[in-house]
């Protein structure tokens, strides 16, 4: 494979009609200024796309040369830069003498785009040959009266020292550059020239710096931007001299421009450590989060605060407020990484005021301004039980402000509100009465089945008193209405009105007349009237207004049924506890019992389309049975152990996350032979504040370790892949560095023939969602000598990629024949991508329902102990298990159990795990894989069943 030619043209062209040459020729030769552009297009395509038409060149010196169009001679400008300029032994070709002349006179031209883009032409020219007569052109444009001319004039100066031999051409190039910065007015003129002497000799780039350090504030974005890229490349090589420097970019922190304040703080961070820096940068980074407006921008900067918030934690703390204003923000995905940071830097000192403001937000999510306000508000909710599991105390000022969204309509919320309130109200004894009186009084109000479901258990859980067990009963009778749910009568006069030609969907039934209950109420507004009338609507009319139980379960929940059934008989078991008269105990069980054989003969009724689920049915019936004939033993079960189980699964959550959090703390030693510096005893002659902080911090790190690189050199060398066999005459290897969005290939090639080995060249290719940046160079290689030859390739997905090449060469004894070797495929693991990552159980049910591509995998392996064969999938797939130990303890013979990660492109990774040990002492069952994208979920499942056999142990 040729070497790339080096050219700035990209263009797409189709060569399914090629133009001929001859037309192209005619075309040139013609008068027509539109034909010539049309015609020098079609040429530089046919160029570019490899076709060579060396019988242009003196069509085009002869006719398109002499042309005045500016169209013209740009497009003869890129014409130039494609042909080759050389012949096989790399000189230039006689025939480019004739195109000198005419760049000195386009260099001399009395137009200032003729010059302008001349100039920058040459910047693209390799060849000293041809540059080397036109360098007195190019330093006359220097002085030209326009700006564009005397920007791209500095450039081509530039492109000119940097040539082979360069510095020979323009001795006092850099001497030149800095006179001309000296007196230049316009900033891009000034960007460039010094940038020439940064990349030239940076010693004059520090000394103009320092010169002119008072006016660094007036000078242009582009300028200074240069100016924090010298100030961290010569800080990395002289670190003694950075507090001079810091000096500076702490001055242009006040800069108008706000990527030039950014890349302030980033490079303040990157060079000091120091309390006064950090501050200084964190405090410029929450500035742009304010005073941006593009939604890409504050989550790059929000990302910069969190990079800080694990290193300098203690400084963020005072600027939490700050962060929090970033809530302002209409984007959802601001909101919630705000969040994310600020719940980790809440304190005793500052979670009064952190609560006080998610409080505001929870209240401006009423005005109902914003689609995504259920949304909003369910964050806000999460965030604030957060706040409230780490601090009790202000768990008081939250919990009945939140309970007004027991009935909101998102359901999610709701639900993250009765989780909240449930677990507060029993690490918050002092709590319990005002939030039982509170849940009872606005328990109408929740439409949401699961939502009932949790109030219910509080409800039966907590009302201890003679009172709050009384109200509770009230309740939960009021929102059943009244009984019963289904007359067996009306059953009988509904079938016989359809057996009559009367439809079943109709509407009306003439043949009814109304019946008046024993309270007063019509039977019209009974369930069974109306599901005769109309099967898929049970609540019509009046029935609406009963109460929310009693539509939930005439819809068929019949779940909700049975967690009625098991509050109220907790209800009932807790009265003949507190109530002293039996006969009011007895009334109450009398009246419960009626309930429950309602709800019973509703499910078993054909008024519903579908019939109780056997569950709840049973469980219905064994409440009861237990109100019926009540054991000591059964009511310490119902009253006590249930209240237990849930104290004991807080316990559980609470370590599981005290244990993530000392998991997360980075632990480092310091070495016993490492040097220390006693600061009190250093001179601080000359040394500023900021200096003296920066030198206490890096003493602090070198004491606690955080210097020492604990790389494992195992794992290193399991990175090592051999690509070459150890009998081909090169052999090479690969060192793969995976670093988020690059993998770097760090390939060893050897030569281990005694011939020089010409123009090898390493070629490489790719499958899967990885792309080459730049191709490696030729290179030749003396006898036994090896070289190192990196290759970048970007990954833009979580999938499995591979790499796959050749080294190509040629011998010194036989140019002609190129040898080729084929390397070795580097497979790309998907490990390096995915971290273990934690999540809400009801997230994951969401993810679950969201996420459209799943591969299921069968368990296929040699353990026989299913906690050991969990281990091993999550030591496998690098993901975090997230049913806690409890519910996995014990030796039933199932296991069930979820598994999370996340890539570091954002991506979900969702893993259920099932399995069942069969009579023979063998695992079956299914590994479920789901993700939002296939690619993830196709690698996951590929990894599952290459490691899944595993070995028993």
């Amino acid at each position: 494979m040729e070497k790339e030619k080096a050219c700035t043209l990209l263009v797409h062209f189709d060569k399914g009609t090629p133009a001929m040459a001859n037309e192209i020729k005619e075309a040139l030769e013609g008068n027509e200024i539109e034909y010539k552009i049309e015609a020098m297009k079609k040429a530089i395509l046919l160029l570019l796309n490899g076709e060579t038409i060396p019988q242009l060149f003196i069509t085009i010196i002869r006719y398109v040369l002499p042309s005045e169009d500016h169209i013209i001679q740009k497009l003869l400008l890129l014409y130039l830069e494609i042909i080759e300029k050389t012949d096989n032994k790399g000189k230039v070709l006689p025939e480019m003498i004739l195109i000198c002349q005419n760049l000195r006179n386009n260099l001399q031209h009395p137009n200032e785009f003729i010059r302008g883009v001349t100039l920058r032409f040459l910047c693209r020219i390799k060849e000293a040959e041809i540059v080397e007569p036109l360098i007195p052109s190019i330093l006359q444009n220097l002085d030209h009266r326009h700006p564009f001319v005397r920007r791209n004039a500095v450039l081509a100066v530039m492109s000119v020292y940097r040539l082979p031999g360069g510095d020979q051409l323009l001795v006092d190039a850099p001497e030149i550059i800095e006179k001309f910065l000296s007196s230049e007015q316009d900033n891009s003129s000034k960007h460039n020239a010094f940038l020439m002497l940064f990349t030239c000799e940076e010693d004059r780039a520090v000394n103009y710096l320092f010169t002119h350090v008072d006016r660094i504030i007036d000078w242009g974005e582009q300028l200074q931007m240069v100016v924090l890229e010298l100030i961290k490349k010569v800080c990395r090589i002289n670190k003694g001299e950075k507090g001079k420097y810091i000096k500076i970019i702490i001055s242009l922190l006040n800069a108008p421009s706000s990527a030039v304040i950014y890349e302030c703080a980033g490079t303040l961070v990157s060079l000091s450590s120091a309390p006064t820096a950090v501050r200084a940068a964190a405090s410029t980074y929450c500035q742009l989060l304010l005073s941006q407006s593009d939604n890409n921008v504050k989550l790059i900067v929000l990302d910069r605060l969190n990079e800080l918030k694990a290193s300098h934690r203690e400084i963020m703390v005072e600027l939490v407020m700050d962060v929090l204003r970033a809530l302002s923000s209409p984007n959802l995905d601001i909101k919630r990484k705000t969040l994310d940071i600020v719940l980790d830097l809440i304190t005793h000192r500052n979670v009064d005021e952190v609560v006080l403001m998610l409080k505001k937000e929870v209240v401006k999510t009423q005005s109902g301004e914003h689609e995504k306000n259920g949304e909003y508000r369910q964050m806000l909710v999460q965030a604030i039980h957060t706040c409230a599991i780490k601090f009790p105390e202000v768990a008081s000022t939250v919990v009945h402000l939140l309970m007004d969204f027991l009935g909101d309509t998102n359901v999610a919320s709701a639900l993250d509100v009765v989780v909240f309130v449930r677990e507060i109200i029993e690490t918050n004894p002092k709590l319990r009465v005002s939030i039982i009186t509170r849940l009872l009084d606005t328990f109408y109000q929740i439409r949401a089945s699961r939502v009932c479901a949790g109030a219910l258990w509080i409800i039966g859980e907590y009302c201890l008193s003679l009172s709050e067990v009384e109200s509770g009963i009230v309740t939960i009778k009021q929102c059943l209405g009244d009984l019963p749910f289904f007359t067996p009568s009306e059953e009988g006069e509904d079938q016989s009105a359809q057996k009559t030609s009367q439809p079943v969907n109709s509407t009306t039934v003439s043949s009814r007349r109304p019946l008046v209950l024993a309270d007063g109420t019509y039977a019209t507004q009974s369930a069974v009237l109306e599901t005769a009338l109309s099967p898929p609507t049970l609540v019509q009319g009046s029935l609406a207004s009963i109460g929310n139980l009693r539509s939930l379960i005439l819809s068929g929940d019949f779940f909700l049924g049975a967690v009625v059934a098991c509050t109220l008989t907790k209800l009932v078991l807790r009265l003949e506890e507190v109530q002293s008269l039996k006969s009011e105990v007895n009334k109450t069980t009398t009246q419960v019992l009626l309930i429950f054989v309602s709800m019973l003969q509703l499910g078993q009724s054909s008024a519903l389309p579908q019939p109780i689920d056997n569950d709840s049915h049973e469980r219905i019936v064994l409440c009861i049975r237990l109100l019926c004939n009540t054991g000591d033993d059964v009511r310490k079960i119902w009253l006590q152990s249930c209240r237990e189980s849930f104290v004991k699964m807080l316990a559980d959550k609470q370590r599981r996350e005290t244990e993530e959090i000392k998991a997360k703390a980075q632990t480092s030693n310091a070495q016993p032979d490492d040097l220390i510096d006693f600061y009190h005893l250093k001179s601080r002659k000359g040394m500023s504040q900021l200096e003296l902080e920066d030198e206490v911090q890096d003493d602090l790190k070198r004491a606690t370790g955080e210097f020492t690189n604990d790389g494992d050199d195992a794992n290193k060398l399991n990175r090592i892949l051999q690509l070459t066999g150890f009998s081909d005459p090169v052999y090479a290897e690969a060192y793969v560095t995976v670093h988020h969005y690059d993998i770097v290939l760090d390939v060893t090639v050897i030569n281990r023939t005694n011939e020089t080995l010409q123009n090898l060249c390493l070629e490489l290719a790719t499958m899967g969602d990885l792309k080459l940046v730049e191709r490696p160079q030729n290179y030749t290689l003396a006898p036994q000598s090896s070289k190192q030859i990196k290759a970048n390739i970007k990954v833009s997905s979580t999938e499995t990629g591979v790499i796959f090449g050749n080294i190509v060469y040629e011998t010194s004894s036989n140019v002609h024949d190129r040898s080729v070797i084929v390397l070795n495929d580097i497979h790309i693991d998907i490990m390096d991508y995915i971290s273990p990552a934690s999540c809400a159980d009801v997230t994951f049910r969401t993810m679950w329902a969201e996420f459209e591509w799943e591969n299921k995998v069968a368990v296929n392996t040699v353990i026989q102990n299913e906690k050991e064969f969990l281990d091993h999938i999550m030591k496998s797939t690098n993901m975090k298990c997230l049913t806690p130990p409890s519910a996995l303890e014990g030796e039933c013979g199932f296991l069930a159990a979820n598994l999370y990660a996340k890539s570091v492109f954002g991506e979900d990774a969702l893993v259920n795990v099932s399995i069942e040990k069969q009579g023979d002492g063998k695992l079956s069952g299914y590994i479920r894989i789901r993700s939002k994208t296939q690619g993830i979920a196709l690698s996951l499942g590929d990894k599952i069943t290459l490691k899944q056999k595993g070995s028993s142990v």
